[in-house]
């Protein structure tokens, strides 16, 4: 069973990090997709979880987050290897890109290529952040957290890593002690 559950994994973190197109975010709806509704292999509210620990610690967004899956699901040999997973097709690509980009950056069709991809990584991240909203927003305390934290971080231009530090105070000042 768990070697199945590992191979599956693994399947899935190599194509994961072959279509992660515009970084970790946009990534961010096909983990959903995949780990909580198709395959049932964590939770909604664990999904929320991975991806508010995988923002807190250092690296890209869905490195942390198959880390986090596989040592959630299977252990440390497990967490290794869907980071590996999902990093290995990456590289590969970026390394042949970065060859071969030199050559195409100006043409036309590069141009135009990217600018078709970006609105779609735009709208890849707000289908992950929808997504994320139905199990974070649970009462009235969640969304009072979450308007404050955007008006600190597009308003006051506060540090994103102060804003989750004082999210988390604030979540435990509320949900301890308050309610």
């Amino acid at each position: 069973m768990a070697v199945d559950l590992l191979s599956k994994l693994c399947l899935f973190f190599l194509k994961a990090g072959a279509l992660s197109f515009g970084g970790g975010y946009a990534i961010l709806h096909m983990l959903q997709s995949e780990l909580v509704y198709r395959n049932g292999w964590i939770t909604a509210r664990d999904f929320a979880d991975v991806v508010a620990i995988a923002e807190m610690t250092p690296g890209p967004i869905a490195v942390n987050a198959s880390t986090f899956v596989g040592y959630r699901l299977l252990g440390p040999f497990a967490a290794i290897l869907t980071t590996v997973c999902i990093v290995a097709i990456p590289f590969v690509i970026a390394l042949a890109v970065s060859i071969g980009y030199q050559k195409v950056r100006d043409s036309r069709f590069m141009k135009q290529a990217l600018s078709g991809i970006r609105p779609a990584v735009v709208g890849l991240i707000a289908a992950a952040g929808c997504g994320i909203a139905d199990v974070s927003f649970s009462d009235t305390a969640s969304v009072g957290i979450f308007l404050l934290s955007t008006y600190l971080l597009f308003r006051s231009r506060m540090h994103p890593i102060v804003v989750m530090l004082l999210s988390g105070a604030a979540g435990i000042v509320l949900y301890a002690v308050v309610l």
